[in-house]
């Protein structure tokens, strides 16, 4: 199995969520984060007044698939958030050791 974690622009979500459920993927954690990376943050202004922050606010969206699908999960996911604009995100692929539902018990790939 696999934990494929995707940082990406917030107004690309829905995108990103419909696409993947497309694919056939049943579930998905989805949280706001913020960051930074070479688009080094941005300028706001807030009541009136403009000010620089470092932070740029991102969702994180994680999916633990298949070792099978997690290529096409990434391929997906790189193909609808993608706006050819700085700041689009990443995207990380990690190893999962093991899965249980917790309702049920059920362990690894039938718990997905």
């Amino acid at each position: 199995m696999k934990l494929v974690i995707a940082v990406i622009k917030p107004f690309k979500l829905d995108e990103v969520r419909e696409q993947l459920n497309a694919l056939g993927v049943s579930g998905m954690t989805v949280t706001e984060v913020k960051g930074y990376g070479r688009q080094k943050g941005q300028t706001e202004i807030y009541r009136g007044a403009e000010y620089s922050t470092n932070m740029v606010p991102k969702v994180k969206v994680e999916v633990v698939c298949s070792d099978d699908l997690a290529a096409r999960v990434v391929e997906t996911v790189q193909h609808a958030a993608n706006t050819g604009a700085i700041g689009d995100g990443k995207i990380f692929v990690l190893d999962v050791g093991q899965a249980v539902r917790i309702r049920t018990g059920e362990t690894d790939e039938t718990a997905l």
